[in-house]
């Protein structure tokens, strides 16, 4: 049986995982194509709402998370564009912006049951 510490140990730990990935796919020079019209766009909302959503189940303090997750894809932008293998794109920020929105939507009044116990 998992205690409620060691559950929130392995989502925090997967959490990490997440934001790890989030920036590696950024700053990765060949990041993987999609077919789809302008999917670099809703690959950039999903995984912002995807970290905001999951964040929000360990820690309520939703203002300093979304201002946290936003930061760093604002970063993660900028970043690319001085690494100059890839380009920086206000849209690309502006999706990252909307994901951590409606990350923090669904946490609240969508999925917010998942993770209640993991919350301090």
């Amino acid at each position: 049986m998992v205690t409620p510490s060691q559950a929130r140990r392995i989502w925090i730990i997967l959490g990490w995982l997440l934001v790890l990935s989030v920036i590696f796919l950024s700053v990765n020079p060949n990041p993987p194509e999609l077919t789809l019209n302008q999917s670099d766009k809703i690959g950039h909302f999903a995984a912002y709402a995807t970290l905001m959503g999951w964040w929000h189940q360990i820690d309520r303090n939703a203002y300093r998370l979304a201002l946290l997750f936003v930061l760093l894809g604002l970063t993660l932008e900028i970043l690319q564009s001085l690494i100059g293998m890839r380009q920086a794109d206000i849209f690309d920020m502006a999706a990252n912006t909307l994901g951590v929105g409606i990350g923090w939507f669904f946490a609240r009044f969508a999925f917010g049951w998942s993770a209640r116990s993991l919350a301090p």
